[in-house]
């Protein structure tokens, strides 16, 4: 009689067979190993005199904390916590140990950074959510097109056309106009030069039914060239103008303090942010065509059925899309810079999606998700301020780390819409 050949699993060793690596194991293993290096930093390298001043700001007092106490009794909760989460088999009491450890890693490399020195945590949180906004804005541009069923990873082109485009007609048109309407309608440009480059993405994935990431990685490299042709074409030919969007400071509010400098002291695209995000949530769950837009990424033959047009709401969602992220391109040239550089975005519209992605496609956990990649690239410039000894080229990395770190460890399995990224047929044609 033939006997059957064992399988893998069953050929492979019992000890084999339990090994089962997962995320809260790697993360468990890791929070050990931070543990015990944040201890023995403690011992070795700070002293009880050993203190961190962080400030507030004016009206607010200063607090001194402890280094080398606050560093140590991190890493022994980290320590104890990893090894915990280690023996635990209760998956709630482990999950609850990592978050807490997460939520903790911000304050505690702030103090460690800061040592015998100072550092200013409103200003710190400012620079954050001001360096979030093109990637909360890109979020939201991709949440627009994929909750109707479109792959958009031209974010990154949109922005840079944007950038572009806004720029060059904002330096062309400042010898004509006051600076303030001369930046309006840079902006202005900049969100129609978005749309103008999702129609291409439109056009290509909807209508002609092109693979949508090669129709997206198309339009990032074309917006490579085309934005580095006008630079060199325009923008060295001519006096390019050098100022920014003027701040708005809300009255009374601005006032108040450490909120007033983090939420109420901004410019005019840092409040379209906070707009936009609560404007996707509402059209997205609250309207008719939300519901629509729902239905068209989920199941687009069933919304078919029932009346509404897929190819039409999939290219108005990816045309409004296409102009929130070329808002997000004013950003780097109108708002921040008053300049154009090529390739400006640095990657910008990638990490985006990758706070899309964090978020699970909804519009305040992509927020959560923006604002932590902005926090990454903060704490590297407040590193560098700070004279942490590692090299500025790590430092400039932090963003790009944490989107890994992120995507590969912390979302866990992430649904995105059925029909995302798949072209639809509609019956008959």
């Amino acid at each position: 009689m033939a006997v059957a050949a064992p399988t893998i699993n069953e050929a492979a060793p019992a000890g084999r067979k339990r090994i089962k690596i997962t995320r809260t194991l790697v993360f468990s293993i890791l929070f050990v190993a931070f543990g015990v290096w944040l201890i023995l930093g403690a011992i070795n390298t700070l002293t009880p005199e050993t203190s961190t001043l962080l400030t507030f700001g004016a009206g607010t007092p200063d607090l001194p904390v402890p280094t080398q106490i606050i560093t140590l009794i991190s890493g022994i909760y980290y320590a104890a916590a990893g090894v915990i989460c280690l023996i635990m088999a209760q998956q709630r009491l482990r999950t609850i140990l990592l978050l807490i450890g997460g939520v903790l890693l911000i304050p505690v490399i702030i103090i460690i950074a800061a040592a015998d020195a100072s550092t200013n945590v409103t200003t710190l949180l400012s620079v954050s959510l001001r360096l979030s906004t093109p990637i909360v804005l890109g979020a939201m541009a991709g949440i627009w097109c994929e909750r109707s069923g479109v792959s958009n990873i031209a974010i990154e082109g949109m922005m840079l056309t944007g950038a572009c485009n806004g720029f060059v007609v904002f330096t062309i048109l400042s010898p004509n106009l006051a600076t303030g309407e001369a930046q309006l309608v840079g902006v202005i440009i900049s969100i129609l030069s978005g749309g103008l480059m999702s129609l291409l993405l439109a056009w290509l994935s909807i209508t002609y039914k092109t693979n949508q990431i090669v129709a997206g990685t198309v339009i990032n490299i074309m917006a490579v060239g085309i934005t580095s042709f006008i630079r060199r074409e325009v923008l060295f030919s001519s006096e390019a103008g050098r100022g920014t969007l003027a701040p708005w400071p809300i009255p009374v509010l601005s006032d108040m303090p450490v909120v007033g400098e983090i939420f109420f002291s901004g410019r005019p695209i840092f409040y379209m942010m906070f707009v936009l995000v609560i404007v996707t949530h509402v059209m997205l769950y609250f309207t008719r065509w939300g519901l629509r837009t729902r239905a068209v990424g989920e199941n687009p033959r069933a919304a078919d059925t029932l009346g509404v047009n897929v190819i039409r709401n999939r290219w108005i969602n990816v045309f409004i899309g296409g102009m929130i992220a070329g808002l997000a391109g004013a950003w780097f040239s109108l708002e921040t810079t008053g300049s154009f550089d090529d390739n400006m975005t640095s990657g910008r519209g990638f990490i985006a999606l990758a706070a899309m992605i964090f978020g699970k496609w909804t519009p305040f956990g992509a927020f959560a998700g923006g604002i932590l990649f902005g926090f990454s690239d903060a704490m590297g410039q407040r590193f560098q301020f700070l004279g942490v000894p590692i090299p500025p080229q790590f430092l400039q990395m932090v963003p790009y780390v944490i989107t890994i770190i992120v995507l590969a460890g912390l979302v866990g399995r992430a649904q995105a819409p059925k029909a995302d990224g798949v072209p639809y047929d509609k019956e008959g044609k």
